[in-house]
């Protein structure tokens, strides 16, 4: 698949290399600039672009930059991306780091919603309490006992099962942790967030999870 990924911090890098390696055709940007991309495009083969042309075409859009830097986003991202396009949002909401955001905290929005509503096309939720190294040290085949399971949550079935089935590719199992309202269960201070488990663990995980944000992610 054509995959554009805009963010090349540790998710980011991580998924080009990955995903290169699957054979994929990615286009990865930063908010630094392609030159700055120069090692990591000779590492993968990927293709350093511009932020506004990493959507070019893609079937697949990864966002994975500070929650803080959705809003300063080129305008217009997503409208050269293909009919249909996925776009994965990988992003936390850390007060420390990202400021306070009044609709997470005060109308209880969650991360990806807003992040949704930023963007003004839909996202699917996932890879956001995964260790980068993860992504190059822990995948393994289907059916091997000691496959990690990621949650995944988002409002189109279609498009989850098409994220579903491309973690399925990297090496990890996946459970639906609903739609895109539901994904509290996953945001940082819930029991799966970072849980390094299998499908029924996670599972459990997510059903445990509370509604109520931790205070250590609450500005």
């Amino acid at each position: 698949m054509k995959i554009g990924i805009i963010g090349a911090g540790n998710i980011g890098g991580n998924l080009t290399r990955r995903l290169t390696a699957l054979g994929h055709d990615v286009a990865v940007a930063n908010s630094r600039g392609p030159q700055t991309l120069t090692a990591l495009a000779e590492e993968t083969g990927a293709r350093p672009v511009r932020a506004e042309e990493a959507a070019r075409g893609a079937e697949v859009v990864v966002v994975t930059v500070p929650l803080k830097a959705v809003p300063d986003l080129p305008a217009g991202l997503l409208k050269e991306a293909a009919d249909g396009a996925v776009v994965i949002d990988t992003n936390n909401y850390y007060p420390q780091r990202d400021g306070r955001i009044a609709a997470i905290e005060d109308e209880g929005l969650t991360e990806s919603r807003w992040t949704e509503r930023h963007l003004g096309h839909p996202v699917v939720k996932a890879f956001n309490g995964t260790y980068a190294q993860d992504l190059l040290d822990r995948h393994r085949p289907a059916g091997d006992p000691g496959r990690l399971a990621l949650p995944v949550a988002g409002d189109d079935p279609a498009a989850k099962a098409k994220v579903r089935a491309l973690i399925g590719e990297l090496g990890f199992d996946t459970v639906d942790s609903g739609t895109l309202d539901d994904s509290w269960r996953q945001q940082p201070g819930t029991p799966v967030y970072g849980l390094r488990e299998g499908v029924d663990a996670v599972t459990e995980a997510l059903a445990a999870a509370s509604p109520e944000r931790p205070a250590d992610f609450r500005a």
